[in-house]
Formats: structure tokens, C-alpha cells, sequence
């Protein structure tokens, strides 16, 4: 079983690694609004379909994986001390379920309307979400005590990046097209306050005042945010000197 295991999930990384080259290739993880637009939407998209597969693979053998773990706990005393000291950090590493209120902000790009009037010196990329307007929106969130974050469907942890290739965000292989959704548990007056007070959201939001981009934010009473199912090893971290 740990050797079928050991197989699949390399597989399953670079193909998650080809996805994060290409959009680092593009994006440079810099400022995109400026600059010019690759699309490598096709690409990203077939890539995504060969990652799908891999990762369906990966999740039956991790279902067997577990079944096996659940059954070695079971019968070996050290085994079963492990568990119990991994169930301790899984809350800090994002991997169970957390339940409580919180806050979803929604960006998506303006809507295409040919009755429109826009400034002279507009440009296609002024009427999109960019990385780095994804990336200040998280980042308020996080300074505002959030204490869980799901970007679209998946929970974002420690090692998660948000990347983007034009409009097209990819997240820990995965891609999606706006509206982007970005739900998180924490107390919902503090997040906003943090928005409100996040110079990277205040540019975000003359272009929606400006260009019609869309920025929407919903308190919730209660919200239940799956834990983190992906891989957790970290395949290019170095230590610092």
C-alpha cells in the first residue's frame, strides 16, 4: 500500500507543478494590471484535465491508505499514540472541519455591456480581477483574525498561492474563472474593518467604482468550511541559513 502510494502522489505533484510553473511563467507574481495578457487558457485547461485524473487516483488510494491506518491504530498501541498526536495539529494545519460565522467577499470582472461608457485610457486589463487583487483581499482577511479561508471550493493553508494567467485563477492545481469566492470563519465586523482599512482592496475598489468590476461582501451567521483533503509534504522549501 505505501509503495502503490509513494508512486501516485509524485505524479500527482508535478502535474500539479506544471500548472504553477506555467502561471508563474506568466505572472512573475507580480503586479498584472499594468502589463500585457498571455492567455494560456488552453493550455492551463488541458493540463487541468490530465491533474483531474491523477488526483481521482490519488484519492482512491487514499481512501485505502486510510482504511489501512484506521486498522493499524486499532491493534499497535504506538500507532495509535501517533494519531492521537497528529489529531492536535490538525486544526493549525487546516486538514478537519471548522464551523462558525464569518464573511464571503466576491470579485469578478466588469460586465460586458456595449452601452457602456468608459474612460479614453481604459484597457482590457482594467476591466478583470488580477492576482494581486485576489491576493489583497486574503490578506486583509487574514490580518483581520480570520480563523479558517476557502477560496472557491478549496481550504487554503499554510503552503497554499494564489496565482492568476490573464482572469483565470489557479489554486493548488485547479483552475477557475471569476466570480472569485473567498469564504472565511472569524468575526465578521473585524474582517471588514480590515478591508475597509487594506490599501490593495482600496485600489481594487476605485476600479470598480471606476470600470464596473464587482466586489461584494456577505456576513454569515454560520459557515462550515471542509478541511484541507490535499497533500501537505513540501517538495521545494529549503531552510534559511
Amino acid at each position: 500500500m505505501r509503495a502503490v502510494w509513494r508512486l501516485a502522489a509524485p505524479v500527482a505533484f508535478a502535474t500539479a507543478g506544471v500548472l504553477f510553473a506555467t502561471s508563474a511563467g506568466a505572472a512573475r507574481g507580480g503586479d498584472l494590471r499594468g502589463g500585457s495578457r498571455s492567455d494560456l487558457a488552453d493550455l492551463i485547461r488541458a493540463e487541468q484535465r490530465r491533474a483531474d485524473e491523477v488526483t481521482r487516483r490519488v484519492d482512491r488510494l487514499r481512501d485505502e491508505v486510510q482504511v489501512a491506518t484506521e486498522q493499524a491504530g486499532a491493534t499497535d498501541r504506538r500507532v495509535a499514540a501517533e494519531q492521537r498526536r497528529s489529531a492536535g495539529l490538525e486544526l493549525a494545519a487546516g486538514t478537519v472541519a471548522v464551523v462558525g460565522p464569518g464573511l464571503t467577499v466576491t470579485l469578478a470582472d466588469a460586465p460586458r455591456s456595449a452601452d457602456r461608457v468608459l474612460p479614453e485610457d481604459a484597457g482590457p486589463d482594467d476591466l478583470v480581477v488580477h492576482q494581486q487583487d485576489v491576493q489583497a483581499v486574503v490578506n486583509a482577511l487574514w490580518d483581520g483574525g480570520a480563523e479558517a479561508m476557502r477560496i472557491m471550493d478549496q481550504r487554503v493553508i499554510s503552503t497554499s498561492a494564489v496565482r492568476c494567467v490573464g482572469n483565470t485563477l489557479i489554486l493548488q492545481g485547479r483552475v477557475y474563472s471569476p466570480p472569485y469566492e473567498i469564504t472565511v470563519i472569524g468575526n465578521p465586523e473585524r474582517l471588514r474593518q480590515t478591508l475597509d482599512a487594506s490599501p490593495g482592496v482600496a485600489l481594487y475598489r476605485y476600479y470598480v467604482d471606476t470600470f464596473g468590476l464587482v466586489y461584494e461582501t456577505e456576513d454569515l451567521a454560520r459557515v462550515r468550511l471542509p478541511g484541507y483533503d490535499g497533500s501537505l509534504r513540501l517538495l521545494y522549501a529549503t531552510g534559511a541559513a
